[in-house]
């Protein structure tokens, strides 16, 4: 018997994320990348010490790279720390990074890291969107939505007659 597995499960442990860019842009599409990392640099994913914050990715000769992510330096590090904000270089297929090469190209299409996670056989991946900037407006709009859903959700928990548990 073949039982799914849950999307937390596939996950495992959410190092970081990137809320500001769920404020800034319309996500348009995801994908799932490796990272080269040092070996210092792993032990502070698994410590939990990162940042997305203002970080990107962009197509270099062919290569896909990430810039402006801050990992910490490992503590317990014997040997010397990598420069915390250093170019990442991402791993992806070839045809994959040609697809993506494409979709960039588009007028206001950028490539946002949205998570970094462990995986259960502990590799750390990234999860990169496909990302165009929102309009003031469209983010005053998202807020509001964000609120009302909120709202009603506050209002039908208090309801225990609602129609939901009917």
């Amino acid at each position: 018997m073949v039982t799914k597995k849950k999307q937390a499960n596939v996950e495992g442990k959410v190092v970081c994320t990137n809320k500001k860019a769920y404020h800034d842009y319309f996500i348009v599409d995801t994908i799932e990348t490796g990272m080269v990392l040092q070996g210092p640099e792993i032990k502070s994913l698994r410590a939990g010490k990162a940042n997305l914050k203002d970080g990107y990715a962009n197509i270099k000769n062919g290569e896909m790279f990430l810039y402006n992510v801050h990992i910490s330096h490992y503590l317990y590090a014997t040997t010397s720390a990598a420069e915390p904000l250093r170019v990442r270089k991402l791993l992806l297929h070839r045809r994959e990074i040609n697809k993506l090469l494409g979709k960039i190209k588009e007028k206001g299409i950028a490539l946002v890291p949205l998570k970094i996670y462990l995986k259960a056989n502990g590799r750390a991946k990234l999860l990169l969107g496909l990302a165009k900037g929102k309009k003031q407006y469209d983010k005053r709009a998202t807020l509001k939505e964000r609120e009302n859903e909120l709202e009603m959700r506050r209002l039908n928990k208090g309801n225990r007659y609602s129609s939901d548990h009917e």
